[in-house]
């Protein structure tokens, strides 16, 4: 075996090991003018992300609209090809591989689509849309496509008499469980769930939340889970990273973020989450931001939070904050964290330094 197809082989990995990780990941859509269509900038969706996936472990991506988070779950997934930086899954870089390689690596990592509406086609059975993975990946299957679909449907909380039934004909909830049987087909071990829940309704949220825990209970599955509502996160999470702007500016463990966010632009998201007890919810302050988020054709320099930021000095102008552990676990790109006992307060200092 040469070299080359060595570093290609996806290699197994332990239980709890590293499935996925991303190095310096960056994407930039160039924006064109003219005739020549010459182009004349470029929107920094993503600007910079490092950052790894254990396996069986849910990592969860929040932010607001905007900051990168789809465009991220896309990359990881090579639906979109990456401007520069490097995506390792398995012990194998897949950041420029084409279309002929990268199909085989369909198998392992899917993606579940935010909207259950438009990521079903509505000219197709039931039965055809959870089958087509089987179709196209030329798998075999014990005892037919039909009945290996039936039980996806099952397993998914539908009935195995809807396989000749069209997306039309069921609730928005039921669609979505649909995307999710499809996802299944080739049992992956990465599933990107780009707001899974965001296009429901509240009562149905829930439901599909406990599914997604359960089958990632019953077949080990690792997600990358994109989302906006914290409350959300904060049930399904093992590890949060925080993006503004296409960069991350917090990592951290649930646990650790939400009792002691250090980064100002998490600190004000937190405070934004409704709180059921009417006492705690006297004695916090709302931290209203202000302004409008900058651009991601021209965003800030330096600190991109600065603009909106109440702690903002002038070194928050000048210098970028690098993405530092300032305690067990839980990383922070901030010259100022809150909640920082003056020893963090220093390694941050030092590291804006270095």
């Amino acid at each position: 075996m040469t070299t080359t197809d060595a570093q290609s082989t996806p290699k197994p990995v332990k239980d709890g090991g590293e499935l996925l990780s991303v190095d310096g990941l960056v994407k930039h859509f160039p924006i064109r003018k003219g005739l020549l269509q010459r182009q004349v900038g470029a929107v920094q969706a993503v600007d910079g992300l490092s950052f790894s996936v254990k396996q069986g472990e849910t990592l969860s991506l929040v932010g607001e609209s905007g900051c990168g988070k789809t465009t991220t779950g896309r990359l990881l997934t090579r639906l979109e090809t990456p401007t520069s930086g490097k995506i390792v899954f398995e012990g194998r870089d897949i950041s420029h591989l084409g279309e002929g390689k990268m199909r085989p690596m369909r198998r392992d990592v899917q993606m579940i689509f935010q909207d259950p509406y438009g990521s079903l086609n509505p000219r197709h059975t039931v039965g055809k849309i959870v089958g087509a993975p089987f179709k196209l990946q030329h798998v075999k299957t014990e005892h037919g496509v039909k009945r290996a679909v039936q039980e996806l449907l099952e397993l998914v909380g539908l009935s195995p008499e809807h396989y000749n039934r069209y997306p039309h004909e069921f609730s928005g909830g039921q669609r979505q469980r649909i995307g999710i049987a499809r996802t299944l087909a080739l049992r992956p071990k990465l599933i990107v769930a780009d707001e899974p829940v965001s296009a429901l309704d509240v009562s149905i949220q829930a439901q599909v939340v406990n599914l997604l825990e359960d089958l990632q209970d019953e077949f080990d599955l690792t997600y990358v889970m994109i989302a906006h509502d914290l409350s959300v996160v904060r049930h399904v999470s093992d590890r949060v990273a925080v993006m503004y702007l296409g960069k991350i500016v917090e990592l951290a463990d649930r646990v650790s973020l939400y009792e002691h966010p250090m980064h100002p632009y998490t600190v004000a998201l937190l405070s934004a989450v409704p709180v059921p007890d009417t006492k705690r919810r006297t004695n916090r302050e709302r931290i209203r931001l202000q302004g409008d988020v900058p651009s991601p054709i021209n965003p800030p320099p330096a600190c991109r939070f600065h603009t909106r930021c109440w702690k903002a000095q002038e070194i928050c102008k000048t210098i970028e904050p690098p993405l530092v552990q300032l305690a067990p676990g839980h990383q922070t790109a901030c010259h100022f964290p809150e909640n920082a006992t003056p020893e963090q307060q220093a390694t941050a200092e030092a590291a804006a330094k270095s």
